[in-house]
């Protein structure tokens, strides 16, 4: 299975803000929309960063609430892991527990087409499983 699979189901909207936008702004969208991150983009829709809830509990813990005055690009991960459509994924899940991450941008001939968590890639890893022992099952009970 594929990530193109993962977003087929879940569907390849992402939520984005801009490097200048606050902290505070980039909290408010999590909590508005239920989610542990958002993707930070320049001006030509490319991925510059990724803002997660443990970078914003880190630049408060460091800078305390003036933190979330300040812009997501102080605080944000800059060097962001991404994906392909085409990226397995047992790919995706070596990946995020050797980086210790829990949100991975896809990205496909430079732009951003959706973004995987590792609940959607537990999500699949049990749906798969399940499949298999109801094949087996299946197979066991006819034989």
């Amino acid at each position: 299975m594929d990530v193109a699979c993962i977003l087929s189901v879940k569907g390849r909207e992402v939520v984005v803000t801009q490097p200048h936008r606050t902290v505070a702004e980039a909290a408010g969208l999590l909590a508005s929309k239920g989610i542990g991150a958002v993707v930070v983009c320049g001006a030509d829709g490319e991925v510059i960063g990724i803002l997660s809830e443990r970078d914003i509990v880190r630049a408060l813990a460091q800078g305390g609430a003036a933190a979330l005055d300040e812009p997501v690009s102080r605080h944000m991960t800059g060097k962001v892991v991404t994906a392909m459509p085409a990226s397995t994924v047992r790919h995706l899940m070596e990946t995020m527990t050797a980086h210790r991450f829990r949100h991975m941008p896809v990205v496909e001939n430079g732009r951003l087409t959706g973004l995987v968590s590792i609940g959607d890639v537990v999500k699949w890893h049990v749906e798969e499983i399940e499949t298999e022992h109801k094949a087996l099952r299946e197979y066991i009970a006819h034989t």
